[in-house]
């Protein structure tokens, strides 16, 4: 109670229950300089609130409460903090300007990530053979997945079309979605052969799947989550689309020290830890297996698969796993 007794670290925990946040991104939130901020921080982990993870040179920050991740106590600070935003006003007010200020920045890096699809989308075919072995990794995930029909597959952030391609024959349909129209006009162009009953191609953003819950029963990510700013919050609407029994592959790189792919190719993540993932695949809902690492020059590409467990949650679940996700 005593960490929570300041309104800056009562900001802090509201801005950490919507998404994982670097402090850096805290402090131009806030309007505080980076040590300030920094300092309390470092308060709220002390005491279990908050946690750190480092990727690279920078510092992650989540909030250490809520349902699925959180202690009693740290539940009850969940519902003390959403009540005390609902029936204080200042309070509320306060809260709506710094998730005003969070969506500009999140909504620039959006924008910067467009860009960069939109310049390379003919040759992101290319930039994928310079980042990992592409022939290992496709042989690797149709071994994974075996000979298991996939059903109704989403391959989300589909690219070029590649995986939509190379998954169409055993799957009975496949909709292949993407954010960026540059991307989608390259797919279109490689799976022209394809029928449209068996293939569908669909601009959205995998935060906000555009398909009702237990669409599908198989759903990839291909070199695609270490562009999202809430990979918890991804996986969860990954979860709300799939069936009970179905499955998600991850395939993606192992966490690594290569900190110039956050300009140069806009990655938001420098892949994954096997812990993280499988704190992921819990909170949103899948049953994680064992992985698959697929070695590379310099970057280890991995390949993560789980299966969707008993019936989807409740919307008011749901939101609350995103909010617990990393």
């Amino acid at each position: 109670m005593r960490a929570l007794a300041d309104p800056t670290r009562l900001r802090i925990m509201r801005l950490l229950s919507a998404m994982e946040l670097a402090v850096g991104e805290l402090a131009q939130v806030l309007g505080q300089s980076q040590p300030r901020v920094s300092r309390h921080v470092g308060i709220l982990c002390d005491v279990g609130l908050a946690e750190r993870h480092r990727e690279g040179s920078w510092v992650f920050l989540r909030a250490v409460i809520g349902r699925e991740r959180g202690t009693p106590v740290g539940e009850s600070v969940a519902r003390l903090l959403a009540t005390a935003e609902r029936e204080d006003a200042d309070f509320a007010a306060v809260c709506s300007e710094d998730r005003r200020q969070l969506a500009a920045i999140r909504a620039s890096r959006e924008r910067n990530a467009e860009a960069y699809f939109a310049e390379h989308a003919d040759d992101w075919d290319e930039l994928r053979r310079l980042h990992s072995p592409d022939r290992q990794v496709e042989k690797g995930l149709l071994a994974a997945l075996g000979d298991e029909p996939l059903g109704e597959l989403l391959d989300i952030g589909t690219g070029t079309g590649r995986m939509a391609e190379l998954c169409a024959d055993n799957a009975t349909r496949v909709v292949a979605l993407d954010k960026s129209l540059d991307m989608l006009r390259v797919a279109r162009a490689k799976l022209q052969d394809r029928t449209a009953d068996t293939v569908e191609l669909v601009q959205g953003d995998f935060a906000a799947l555009p398909f009702p819950a237990h669409s599908f029963d198989t759903v990839l990510f291909h070199q695609v989550l270490h562009f999202a700013q809430d990979p918890g919050g991804a996986l969860t609407e990954a979860a709300r689309v799939t069936r009970p029994g179905g499955r998600i592959a991850i395939i993606d790189f192992a966490a690594h020290e290569h900190e110039e792919f956050r300009e140069r190719y806009a990655h938001a993540r420098l892949g994954f830890s096997d812990n993280a993932i499988r704190d992921f695949m819990h909170e949103a809902g899948f049953e994680p297996r064992r992985p698959l690492a697929l070695e590379g020059d310099e970057l280890v590409v991995k390949i993560w698969l789980g299966t969707r467990m008993g019936a989807p949650a409740t919307a008011d679940c749901a939101t609350d796993t995103r909010k617990a996700a990393r």
